[in-house]
């Protein structure tokens, strides 16, 4: 698993929102945490080094301030890549606060731009001390090589938690008649849990819901906070500015719970 999680933040409350979460995370996988701020400009250095130390001397781990180079995500990819085995957990909102994106634009480009996993959490803007520990991985399945090539990854973290693997599947049957299909459909991600089960060794369950994807695992999350979704997501290298697969977005809309993602090209 992971040796290091790095924390990427811009100074906005909405980005220190991660923190607890990842705090627990790095507790219970054996990780040291660290920060990272980035300054856009050399001149905003000083106001940077002075409020990440600050914070990471709060919360008693490793601060550092670097001055951009290229990109912001560019940069916190650079940090993250400094020392072997970590992992970044960034915010999906940033600086503004505002919730016209789905990722805030750091968050979406260092995902599109990372060949690795990223820990993704949606702050809702309540300051939570006392996080759960995580005590079940879902990984979302659709029937595609793509959901399925986070399995490993999934298993891992389950492992490494100590939590349940549980692997869904959302079928949107609105409007259809599915009367003899749900046995078909069962059997799919049945399946797939018996086989990731005998390829990593660990139990596996499964379910099956009903209605829209991102909605209904929404939904299946709601109220938790002990959950962990590890998935992948589409995205085109072309279209830089497009938000993540659909279902993925949608469901960071709607669920507050951390998100490992690793975008798969299409």
């Amino acid at each position: 698993m992971y040796a290091r999680i790095v924390v990427a933040l811009d100074g906005s409350s909405f980005a220190e929102e991660v923190i607890p979460r990842a705090a627990r995370i790095a507790e219970q996988i054996g990780a040291t945490l660290s920060f990272v701020r980035v300054a856009e400009r050399p001149g905003d250095m000083l106001v940077a080094d002075e409020y990440v130390r600050t914070l990471a001397r709060r919360h008693g781990v490793d601060g550092r301030a670097v001055v951009a180079s290229g990109s912001v995500s560019e940069s916190i990819m650079g940090e993250v890549d400094r020392v072997p085995d970590s992992l970044v957990a960034i915010s999906a909102r940033g600086r503004s606060g505002l919730g016209t994106a789905v990722l805030g634009s750091t968050a979406r480009e260092y995902v599109q731009s990372s060949h690795d996993p990223v820990l993704v959490y949606r702050p809702t803007g309540v300051d939570e001390h006392d996080v759960a520990p995580v005590t079940t991985v879902l990984l979302p399945l659709d029937g595609t090589e793509r959901s399925e090539s986070m399995a490993s990854e999934a298993a891992d973290w389950a492992q490494a938690l100590h939590a349940n693997l549980v692997i869904v599947q959302a079928i949107d049957a609105r409007g259809v008649d599915l009367s003899g299909i749900d046995t078909t459909e069962d059997a799919y991600v049945h399946s797939r849990a018996d086989v990731i089960a005998e390829r990593v060794g660990i139990p596996v369950a499964w379910e099956v819901l009903h209605g829209d994807p991102a909605q209904a695992l929404a939904a299946y999350v709601r109220g938790r906070r002990d959950v962990l979704i590890v998935m992948a997501t589409r995205t085109q290298p072309a279209l830089r500015a497009a938000v993540l697969g659909s279902v993925t977005s949608e469901l960071m809309h709607g669920a507050s719970v951390p998100v490992v993602v690793r975008a798969v090209r299409s």
